[in-house]
């Protein structure tokens, strides 16, 4: 198996990291996130999904000599569709509940500080805030989101590989590269997210709120369009 078609799998994992539907479950993903860090983590975590559900699939179809049936295929589509829409709900309903504002005081050298703060739950605003450091978890969301965008998008990916290569071992690993340029697409993705995300908060509410909602009604519509494209359109669901 020549070096340039590995080369080519693992370039085109990267590009396939910026399809729109995994753009807009990671950028979901990533308003959860409370810093940097954690954004690159969430995105690296969802190519890992993505990368062990498409290498799973596509290993056992590949030994099997077999394909994946279109019915089924179409199946895991429609539930990216769903579950995008669940997506992005729950980005709305965490802007709603949260309720996320702004403060402004000033430290003991005079220097001005914006605290984000939200105030949902409470009666009334606090008389201090109180800081906490989360301890650092494993993001299962994201590995379980970029697993079920691998099993969507193994039939494509198979039979672009079935093209390539001439041996079950060469499909393998071209899979693996694939799956290893999406982690580093969707981390490189995940970085240039953050940024807005982390830095609207110069911007205060309006655009720190308004990027969020942005999120939310993209990837809700984003999976309204995959339900109905493949349900309706499809006719999976007719």
């Amino acid at each position: 198996m020549s070096v340039s078609l590995l080369s080519l799998g693992f370039l085109l994992g990267m590009r396939h990291a910026l399809e729109s539907d995994h753009v807009a479950a990671v950028a979901s993903l990533a308003t959860r996130s409370s810093s940097m860090a954690d954004t690159l983590r969430q995105g690296a975590v969802w190519g890992l999904g993505h990368t062990l559900t498409l290498f799973v699939f596509g290993s056992l179809v590949l030994l099997l000599d077999t394909v994946i049936p279109e019915t089924l295929a179409q199946v895991l589509e429609l539930m990216v569709g769903l579950m995008l829409i669940g997506l992005g709900i729950d980005v709305l309903q965490r802007l709603l509940r949260e309720r996320i504002h702004f403060h402004a005081h000033r430290h003991a050298d005079g220097q001005l500080h914006f605290h984000a703060h939200s105030h949902a739950g409470e009666q009334g605003h606090p008389a201090a805030h109180h800081h906490q450091h989360k301890q650092v978890r494993f993001p299962l969301r994201a590995l379980f989101v970029g697993m079920m965008h691998g099993m969507a998008g193994s039939a494509a990916l198979i039979l672009l590989t079935l093209n390539s290569v001439h041996s079950p071992l060469a499909g393998m690993v071209y899979i693996l590269l694939f799956g290893v340029g999406s982690i580093a697409g969707m981390a490189a993705l995940s970085a240039i997210i953050a940024v807005p995300l982390r830095y609207s908060i110069a911007g205060l509410n309006w655009a720190h709120n308004g990027l969020h909602a942005l999120v939310g009604v993209t990837t809700l519509c984003v999976g309204g369009m995959v339900v109905y494209d493949i349900g309706m359109a499809g006719g999976l669901l007719v």
